[in-house]
């Protein structure tokens, strides 16, 4: 699959904003489970901002709950938010 289409970015850029969230969106693993790691949290968000996929549809790509992608996507983003704030401008309301 092509990943510049799939992500829409390329691989440079994810593995760079990877970097910048990974410490941010890492969790740890439980008895229960192991965590779902960052390049895929990262990922699952990406997709989602890209396509607008319900959770629903996201879960039969990633074998992720809608429950666990609500959380990731909102998360991640945050995150995203927190790390490139001096790159995104914007506009205050009048």
């Amino acid at each position: 699959m092509d990943f510049r289409n799939f992500m829409r970015m390329d691989s440079d850029s994810f593995d760079e904003l990877l970097t910048l969230v990974a410490p941010i969106i890492e969790k740890k693993n439980t008895v229960m489970r192991p965590s779902i790691p960052p390049h895929q949290r990262l990922s699952i968000a990406l997709r989602y901002l890209a396509t607008g996929d319900l959770f629903e549809d996201l879960k039969f790509l990633t074998a992720v709950s809608p429950q666990a992608i609500g959380g990731i996507v909102f998360e991640t983003c945050q995150a995203i938010i927190c790390v490139l704030r001096e790159y995104i401008k914007v506009r205050k309301h009048v």
